[in-house]
């Protein structure tokens, strides 16, 4: 009679939430640092720009901040899925199978999630495809399960093996992110290396834009986008003209220089034109397809104004 007692009593008494809700919070933030870490890696190996430092340490600037935003919104991720899968799972599992079993967990967190990745789709226009859509749901579903399974744990003592197992996923991930891109499995995006040869030609933004450069250092631009200009490095002149009644693109004839920088990264195209604003396009691209292109706003943003080769235009001497 006292061991079925001892038995059935833990399933019988309601569960108290406040602990489990810290705990799915806990483990929401070491989820968020291996996803952070590895989309870090994963940048790493995408083509981007050349942002520089500025970004990294206002990051830094901003950790309380962000810290607060993220606790608020893993507290709000908590009571609105994790908890409630938690609670139905054990609902489920006594309905059906007469006791609390946790493979019942994964299953409604796979339909939770099957849920959100829709909602997220529908509000997102639906132009996400299969693979995107399935990888969105797997992870997600992943992400809703290790909490809630952890939130179900009548465990006293939970919080220090959850937090030390967790920060040990957090670096291990970050060690076997280096030793990839160290050895070579994951390739680090450079760059291409160019030379003042490769840039002689007509680039195009495939709009109707192109800067045509020779060998010989005159450049032509044909419609270039001036809009893409950084608004911060825009003159402040009370007497400048209506924006309504500016031009906004870019035509005339000018010269051009190859810097080669210090690095791949330091590259650019030195433009001078009496017409038009821009002075300097960085390198960007691939070996087979470089590009250039100018920073549209804050360069932190990512968003850039890129021109690529024309179709048959090819480095190493003038134009035709």
């Amino acid at each position: 009679m006292k061991k079925t007692a001892e038995k059935t009593l833990p399933h019988g008494k309601k569960r108290l939430w406040g602990l489990p809700l810290l705990l799915s919070i806990l483990v929401l933030h070491l989820e968020a640092a291996i996803a952070l870490v590895v989309s870090i890696v994963y940048g790493v190996t995408q083509e981007s720009p050349n942002t520089g430092v500025g970004g990294s340490a206002m990051l830094v600037l901003l950790l309380p901040v962000i810290a607060v935003f993220t606790t608020v919104a893993a507290a709000a991720l908590s009571v609105a899925l994790v908890l409630p899968t938690a609670w139905l799972s054990d609902v489920l599992g006594r309905r059906f199978t007469g006791r609390e079993a946790w493979w019942w967990v994964p299953a409604v967190a796979a339909v939770v999630s099957l849920l959100v990745v829709g909602v997220v789709v529908v509000l997102s226009g639906g132009g996400a495809g299969p693979v995107a859509v399935t990888t969105g749901w797997f992870l997600t579903t992943a992400a809703l399960t290790v909490p809630a399974l952890l939130c179900r744990s009548r465990r006293k003592r939970v919080f220090g093996p959850v937090l030390l197992w967790g920060v040990v996923a957090v670096v291990l991930t970050g060690v076997l992110g280096g030793v990839g891109l160290s050895t070579g499995l994951l390739r680090e995006y450079r760059p291409p290396a160019v030379t003042s040869a490769d840039i002689v030609g007509t680039w195009s933004d495939g709009k109707g834009g192109t800067l045509t450069f020779t060998a010989d250092g005159r450049v032509t631009a044909v419609d270039v986008d001036e809009d893409a200009l950084d608004v911060w490095d825009m003159p402040d002149d009370e007497d400048a003209e209506d924006p309504a009644d500016a031009h906004n693109s870019c035509t005339g004839q000018g010269t051009w220089a190859f810097e080669p920088g210090v690095n791949r990264w330091s590259q650019g195209v030195d433009v001078s034109f009496d017409a038009c604003s821009y002075d300097t396009w960085n390198i960007g691209g691939t070996e087979s397809r470089p590009t250039l292109y100018q920073y549209i706003g804050d360069p932190d943003s990512w968003d850039l104004y890129k021109l690529t080769r024309s179709t048959g235009s090819s480095g190493g001497g003038p134009s035709a």
